[in-house]
């Protein structure tokens, strides 16, 4: 009875039937374990001296070694700004800046995205006058020559300090100059008060010891962002996982190794190492993590500011362009 044709017929349909199911479910753990995208071909990083946690990641070679098939460039800028302009024409894929360079870049139409986001580090940057100066407080502002890099922190910090003094805008002389430009002019007294960021501001203060008339305390958040590219952003979410926690891992080696990581920073600069000191105390903890509302809400003030003073062309919602890892981006 078990040998006849019928049986026969029956037992082979049961084994094929099995060996379908079996293949099946081989090819879907295959599949499973095939990375839904591959490493970016290439990775251009924009930094500044400031941006610590790139830093450390550039000495120690850590993402050629997280992305051995990846060809991985950095790329120094003076300031924000032009970071953000190399950004938003193809020439970078990802970067930092302060919390002003994303406003005017917005507001120019540029195409990028911010991706993550430090705490704030309101004792970062300050607005300095020489020992000499007759300017005392905010309000002796009026009327005077105050050097600045257009489009960066700086430029907000002075801003709500124009604000808190009880000043207009119009009541005082901008200067728009790069760092250290601006620095020349602030030491031959071409201008009478310069809004700066560390690591200029710890250099300044070391070797020309100004006054500070005002940090960022109770005015400006200073907030850091890293932006990226809507390409690399979209379509390597994970390469993004992966920088956020290598520069989470850098931060942690800067607060718990400190003097290894001077030296490290002052090898790479050309800064003193008293100076590259200073700038680190004043920065707090920076892991590095989306963007929250809170921070969203802080951005927003910023470009709200700019607006209402005239400083850019049109207004911007910020979350417009805050990266959503879930979400689909055209």
């Amino acid at each position: 009875m078990s040998n006849s044709p019928s049986f026969l017929r029956r037992r082979l349909l049961q084994i094929l039937s099995l060996t379908a199911i079996n293949w099946g479910l081989i090819n879907r753990a295959a599949q499973a374990q095939t990375p839904v995208t591959r490493a970016p071909e290439q990775l251009r990083i924009g930094y500044q001296k400031s941006a610590v946690n790139l830093v450390i990641l550039k000495q120690q070679g850590v993402l050629e070694k997280r992305f051995p098939t990846t060809r991985v460039s950095w790329i120094e800028f003076p300031a924000g700004p032009q970071l953000l302009e190399a950004l938003s024409v193809g020439s970078l894929e990802f970067g930092l800046t302060g919390d002003s360079p994303p406003v005017f870049a917005q507001a120019a139409g540029k195409d990028l995205l911010y991706v993550g986001a430090e705490p704030p580090k309101p004792d970062s940057s300050a607005i300095l006058v020489l020992k000499d100066s007759p300017v005392k407080k905010l309000a002796d502002l009026k009327g005077r020559k105050i050097a600045l890099q257009k489009g960066s922190s700086a430029h907000y910090l002075l801003v709500r300090a124009v604000e808190k003094a009880g000043l207009q805008w119009g009541d005082i002389q901008p200067v728009y100059l790069a760092p250290a430009d601006a620095r020349a002019a602030f030491e031959r007294k071409s201008v009478d008060a310069w809004a700066i960021w560390d690591p200029y501001y710890a250099a300044t203060e070391l070797v020309i010891q100004p006054r500070v008339l005002a940090t960022g305390r109770d005015l400006s958040s200073n907030n850091s962002f890293y932006l990226a590219s809507r390409a690399f952003a979209t379509q390597h979410a994970p390469a993004v996982a992966v920088l956020f926690e290598e520069l989470t891992r850098a931060d942690r080696q800067a607060q718990e190794n400190r003097k290894e990581v001077i030296k490290l920073i002052a090898n790479f600069s050309g800064l003193d190492a008293g100076v590259v000191s200073l700038f680190l105390q004043r920065r707090p903890k920076s892991p590095v993590g989306p963007l929250s509302p809170q921070t969203v809400a802080d951005q927003q003030c910023v470009a709200d500011a700019f607006l209402q003073l005239g400083l850019i062309p049109k207004s911007v919602k910020v979350a417009e362009i805050v990266w959503q890892p879930s979400a689909r981006h055209a």
